[in-house]
């Protein structure tokens, strides 16, 4: 059996009394006594919360075929990448199922990528098996800490500690400065459905950064809040909404597959599914009885079952209960009426445009 992983932060999170939890076997803060899940949330909304998500996992490729062999096994067109850019992109399965998400970064002497902690093992297993001779790929997790500064206040937040021109770093932008005295890559992204930022710094000054953004404003974050922040930006999650069973189409996420690029893994398939159609959709849905629509809650269209819950729960923002749901083509129309089973108990539920909350920023 696996060992459970502590980040460096682990005491940190101790001391300000935080409800520890088992996430892709890392002991992680999934909220904090003093303020809890909701407070949080609303932290992020409205001012800056900070994450310690240094479970993540980080490759760095470099080499003559990096471009090449990363334009292969992503849905991103990587040579249009410009220098100090981030993309979100996809690792599809010859099938078009999914590997994972990821977010790329092209750098000055190599390219980064990005991926989910539960997948860590094996998308370096993944993308190993396709990289050639010319690849050098290296995981660069250890050698990196990583937290997340997300929120409208988080440049102001940051600005406090940093001699890095934030103006100058526009959404998915990257830049180099120090952080509390800390060498750190800047990057303007995140998971939050707000503007903000992800830190990778050397892991030694990970007790000094995290405490100088406290210092500077922001509120401590756990995984709770990261996800109903998520669920309300409509955001995908790994085993949720997308898996090896669930391709980008069917997962709303064709925009992001660049079919026009040339050859990439699984992009037959793909192709396929946008020109035939898919059997399922992911839409969200809105309850309009009191109820919290959980994962594998069954979804049913009149008396027709038309599909399952893939994430659900209460939006602290929007004060109600929201889920995003994968459903039949018929069912998947704005204003559809559905029922979801909630523990045997049919509750009354309608399809409504995603995502659920947009940030004033991209208003």
């Amino acid at each position: 059996m696996a060992e459970t992983r502590r980040t460096r932060l682990y005491e940190e999170h101790l001391a300000r009394g935080a409800r520890m939890t088992n996430f892709a076997g890392w002991e992680l803060p999934l909220s904090y006594a003093d303020t809890g899940p909701t407070a949080e949330h609303r932290a992020v909304r409205e001012a800056a919360g900070l994450f310690d998500i240094d479970h993540m996992g980080r490759y760095a490729i470099a080499g003559a075929g990096a471009e090449r062999f990363l334009n292969g096994v992503l849905t991103a067109d990587v040579p249009r990448v410009p220098l100090m850019r981030a993309r979100y992109a996809l690792l599809p399965y010859d099938d078009g199922g999914m590997v994972d998400d990821a977010f790329l970064y092209r750098l000055e002497d190599a390219w980064w990528l990005i991926v989910n902690g539960a997948n860590r093992d094996k998308d370096l297993r993944w993308l190993r098996a396709h990289a050639g001779a010319e690849v050098e790929l290296r995981e660069i997790t250890e050698e990196t800490y990583l937290l997340a500064l997300q929120g409208p206040a988080a440049r102001a937040t940051l600005a406090r500690v940093t001699d890095a021109d934030l103006h100058a770093v526009p959404f998915h932008a990257l830049a180099r400065g120090t952080v509390a005295g800390a060498p750190t890559l800047i990057a303007a992204t995140g998971y939050a459905g707000e503007y903000g930022y992800e830190l990778y710094f050397p892991p030694e000054h990970a007790v000094a950064v995290w405490r100088a953004l406290l210092a500077a404003g922001a509120v401590p974050a756990g995984l709770a809040a990261r996800d109903s922040l998520r669920l309300e930006a409509a955001l995908p999650l790994y085993g949720h909404e997308i898996a090896a069973e669930i391709d980008p189409i069917t997962a709303g996420l064709e925009k992001f597959v660049r079919f026009d690029k040339g050859p990439f893994i699984g992009r037959d398939r793909l192709l396929k599914r946008v020109l035939e159609g898919t059997t399922r959709r992911l839409v969200g849905l809105e309850m309009l009885d009191a109820a919290v629509p959980r994962e594998g809650f069954a979804v049913w269209h009149g008396e027709q079952a038309a599909g399952v819950v893939t994430s659900g729960g209460k939006s602290p923002t929007l004060d109600r209960f929201i889920a995003l749901a994968l459903v039949t083509p018929a069912a998947a129309a704005p204003d559809t009426p559905l029922t979801v089973d909630v523990r045997g108990t049919p509750k009354r539920a309608k399809v409504v445009p995603l995502p659920f909350y947009t940030p004033a920023y991209r208003r």
